[in-house]
């Protein structure tokens, strides 16, 4: 294993997230992901749908420097509306864990007034450790 997961002994169970992670080996960095096709068009106006579209370009860019969905150590997540995640969560979790699988790395989510791309609703960044 090519990281650590940090979770206090005295600290509530993360769910769905880790709240820190120790790793070492060669980083990859994406930059800012949202959920349009490799064509930059978007297919659809549905945060979920979306999300999912922004996941897997995700993997797709991770798999260019030979890394995995779980060597990912850290998603940041920018969305338009909280409310319209905070309501998609039941499916977010089962879109992640079939594109991701059940690892969780370090995430935070920030709610911004807007994204640079208009009808984007989600944009993400991930960081991944390709073990030494």
């Amino acid at each position: 294993m090519s990281h650590e997961i940090l979770h206090p002994k005295n600290w509530k169970p993360a769910r769905g997230y880790a709240n820190g992670v120790a790793a070492t080996g060669r980083m990859v960095f994406t930059g800012g992901i949202v959920g349009w096709n490799a064509q930059c068009e978007f297919e659809t106006d549905d945060f979920a749908a979306q999300v999912a579209q922004a996941l897997r370009s995700i993997v797709e860019i991770l798999a260019e420097a030979g890394a995995k969905p779980e060597h990912l150590v850290r998603l940041t997540w920018y969305v338009t509306d909280k409310r319209e995640y905070l309501d998609s969560l039941k499916e977010l979790g089962a879109t992640y864990k079939e594109i991701i699988g059940r690892h969780y790395p370090a995430m935070a989510l920030v709610q911004v007034v807007a994204l640079v791309e208009d009808r984007a609703k989600v944009e993400i960044e991930a960081t991944a450790v390709i073990p030494d």
